[in-house]
């Protein structure tokens, strides 16, 4: 059975506490599809839109919210669509992609300069390797063998695997059984009037979190993110998710930078972490703790396999999550290939029922009180991919001038082409903030810069 593009909002709604009848008082999703796939794309991406669109509009109210999948198609395809000064930005490092290995194939990840270090140590590559190195290396070994090596380093690689053999493993059983939100209240309070900018503290990184959080910047938010000054993020990417939002560089082992941040978390509404479960534990900065210290904040996370199951604590991204899950072979191009989704769809999807599952704590805060924690995992989204009963029912094409549904703008980099907003709402089309600096603002809100 082929699925519409709406999909998507049957097995969302109930988890934001609305309904079918609000969502067609509230919501327009023109027809279209602009993300061909043999999987129900198109229905994940537009619906994981319009959940977050209505989410926001159950909150504070507002217009209908209008999701044209043209428009989708090029926000979900950003890293390939965009530029800064003429210059296309780059999606993936060298030494990320696809490796035969002796029995399979193998996806790697080192977009991020300590993970292409572990790579090559954990596989006795020198610093200098190439891509035909490192693709001579992984065709000598086995690809559970690689797996194995790499993620004991502490680098990112996975063996790719079938669909079937996905759902039966240990971690594929796990991933089934997490929800597509997770939205739970941890400890009790009063009630407490959702504020007309709500204050949310950025602690994500890559595409999925920050996607969340310039979401509800694009919904009002005041948002800050809050980035380590150890861990620096390669500018393209940042620009790209830069919207609504501003940047500060705080070092959590300092005793200054953990003051200052401590004064904002005192004044926040949401904290969004996309770390592994565990990562900021020692920081006092689990879920338990962070209920126990900070009554009345909604507490996000956002990881690749969940928090509990056996791979709770491994590294994943979405290219990482589709080959493990068996989605890349799904997208084979000739049935012995792995292939990828047309666009990071993982990533940004959950990106946004992050966002609409955050927006849904906040209005459940405002009417019944208490400390609510939202969750959403990538591998989670891969299952109802997977799981969905069809394909998409519109035919599948390209955006073939995305010129369209893109924004000029200078920013801090240049000239910066990226697209507009995934939805609209009224006459609102576009972000009014994009292309800013990355670490460059005051650890501040906004109304007290």
């Amino acid at each position: 059975m082929a699925l519409p593009s709406d999909a998507l909002l049957a097995d969302v709604l109930p988890l934001l506490g609305l309904d079918e009848r609000y969502a067609s008082a509230h919501l327009l999703i023109h027809p279209g599809n602009g993300l061909p796939s043999g999987l129900p794309v198109n229905a994940l991406a537009c619906g994981s839109v319009a959940a977050a669109g209505l989410s926001g509009i159950a909150l504070r109210g507002g217009p209908q919210v209008v999701v044209d999948p043209r428009q989708v198609s090029v926000a979900f395809r950003n890293d390939q669509l965009s530029s800064i000064n003429g210059t296309p930005v780059v999606g993936f490092a060298p030494l990320s992609g696809f490796f035969a290995a002796k029995d399979g194939w193998v996806r790697t990840h080192a977009n991020y300069d300590h993970h292409r270090v572990r790579l090559l140590e954990a596989l006795g590559l020198p610093e200098s390797a190439t891509r035909d190195d490192l693709a001579e290396a992984v065709g000598g070994m086995r690809a559970k063998a690689v797996e194995d090596k790499v993620t004991a380093a502490g680098g990112v690689a996975v063996r790719v695997r079938p669909a079937d053999e996905w759902s039966r493993s240990r971690p594929g059983r796990a991933a089934s059984k997490l929800p597509l939100i997770g939205r739970v209240q941890v400890s009790e309070s009063g009630p407490k009037e959702a504020p007309y900018r709500p204050k949310v503290l950025d602690l994500t990184r890559v595409i999925a979190g920050p996607v969340a959080t310039a979401t509800l910047g694009y919904l009002g938010a005041d948002v800050l993110r809050v980035d380590s000054p150890h861990l620096p993020e390669p500018e393209d990417q940042y620009t790209l998710v830069s919207g609504e939002k501003r940047s500060t560089l705080l070092d959590l082992t300092r005793a200054v930078d953990r003051r200052a941040f401590d004064e904002l978390l005192a004044e926040a509404d949401v904290l969004v972490t996309g770390y592994r479960p565990g990562a900021l534990d020692d920081l006092a900065l689990s879920p338990d703790a962070l209920a126990k210290s900070h009554p009345s904040l909604v507490v996000a996370t956002l990881s690749a396999w969940g928090a509990e199951g056996p791979w709770g604590d491994r590294r994943g991204f979405d290219s990482i999550v589709q080959a493990a899950s068996g989605i890349a072979l799904h997208e084979s191009p000739d049935g012995e290939r792995p292939g990828v989704l047309p666009a990071q769809v993982l990533d940004h999807a959950t990106g946004y029922l992050l966002a609409a599952g955050i927006l849904s704590a906040l209005r459940a805060r405002a009417l019944t009180g208490g400390t609510w924690r939202v969750s959403t995992a990538l591998a989670a989204t891969a299952h109802w991919l997977l799981s969905a009963s069809g394909p998409d029912e519109e035919p599948a094409h390209l955006v073939e001038e995305p010129e369209a549904y893109q924004d000029v703008v200078r920013g801090h980099s240049g000239l910066v082409v990226s697209s507009k907003p995934s939805f609209s709402r009224g006459e609102q089309t576009s972000f009014s903030r994009l292309g800013g600096a990355f670490g460059a603002d005051e650890p501040r809100w906004e109304d007290s810069v």
